[in-house]
């Protein structure tokens, strides 16, 4: 990071009960509190700056890490941790909840999809990061170093960008020589409470190679041996409340999973669909897309799903499902390019 200082806006003094206070850049933060952070990241004349809340629990525990943001046309993830900042009660909280409200906020100002203005990085494609690159690469460098390395679970929180019709899920990590960590990220993942839980499996990954980036932001954390899961919901870059207040929930139902809160009900039994993989299908031109599914809909091997047409009207493709299963996402806006990701089905767990 270059030239960073930390600016502290807001410390909610409580009681600490005697338990252990919790450094972050350089300030203790006392148990039963919450800080407020602005970490100014600056390269080559550009400046933005990466707000996060540490609450501190009155009981000592363990740390959970939990960006938001990371695509800064995801609002419902973002309104849910502005939601979170009331939510969690660090008086009633055991360990240390670390929340990146908007890790990619100039994206977010300049209502960018995907990419950063500045450097035109996708934030999601450069972990581990470099602390002397461009913005992209310092923020990702800063979450994997002075976030990611000091937590014991982690949570990255997604939906669906300006052209993504997608459908609500909840995602874990898994990896075969990983067992024990893989199936504490499955507990984390139906602890959120979704219907469908979607199975990131690593095995023979390349980004899991220690020679190789990491890429992912939750792939970083799975890779240094963190249990690590992903929240998708939302759909379209729309600033959907009924969202933001899921993943809200989602949230909560976690940290009560993880021993972070207390639980006063009996846990509900999950039914939730395990999707064990997912089938992506690319445009072979440009043009016009017209869908004829959405997300959420079940479809079969050589459905047709949509068509191309070019800019007078003539199909250039027609589109069809290319597996039996779910549909987890759908272009769901009229421009597409070539190579572009039309459809993911996702297929159930036999």
């Amino acid at each position: 990071m270059k030239h960073i200082t930390i600016l502290i806006l807001f410390i909610s003094v409580q009681f600490s009960f005697g338990q252990r206070s919790f450094t972050f850049e350089g300030t203790e933060i006392p148990a039963g509190t919450k800080a407020h952070f602005k970490i100014p990241v600056e390269d080559s004349g550009e400046s933005t700056f990466i707000p996060i809340t540490i609450f501190n629990g009155a009981a000592a525990g363990e740390t959970l890490g939990i960006t938001a943001g990371v695509h800064g046309y995801e609002y419902p993830p973002i309104l849910g941790a502005q939601r979170l900042i009331k939510s969690i009660d660090p008086k009633n909280l055991k360990g240390t909840v670390i929340l990146v409200q908007v890790a990619n906020l100039n994206s977010f100002l300049n209502r960018k999809s995907f990419m950063k203005p500045e450097d035109d990085e996708n934030l999601n494609r450069v972990f581990p990061g470099k602390k002397d690159g461009n913005l992209s690469e310092q923020i990702a460098y800063y979450i994997s170093n002075s976030i990611i390395n000091r937590v014991d679970y982690f949570l990255d929180m997604h939906a669906g960008d300006a052209a993504e019709d997608l459908m609500s899920y909840g995602a874990y990590y898994r990896n075969a020589n990983m067992p024990e960590i893989s199936a504490t990220g499955k507990r984390m993942a139906l602890a959120l409470g979704f219907d469908h839980i979607v199975t990131f499996n690593t095995d023979g990954k390349d980004y899991m190679k220690a020679e190789n980036p990491s890429l992912y932001t939750s792939a970083e954390a799975f890779k240094r041996g963190i249990p690590s899961t992903d929240i998708e919901c939302g759909r379209l870059g729309i600033a959907d409340m009924q969202a933001a207040a899921q993943v809200e929930h989602a949230v909560l139902g976690l940290l009560q999973e993880l021993d972070f809160t207390s639980n006063s009900k009996e846990a509900a039994q999950n039914t939730a669909n395990i999707i064990t993989d997912r089938t992506y299908a690319e445009s072979s031109v440009s043009g016009i897309f017209y869908p004829l599914k959405k997300a959420g809909d079940y479809v079969v091997k050589g459905m047709e799903v949509g068509y191309i047409t070019d800019f007078f009207g003539n199909i250039k493709e027609t589109v069809y499902a290319e597996a039996n299963g779910l549909l987890l996402l759908i272009l769901g806006t009229p421009p597409v390019n070539k190579g572009e990701t039309l459809t993911v089905i996702g297929q159930f767990e036999q």
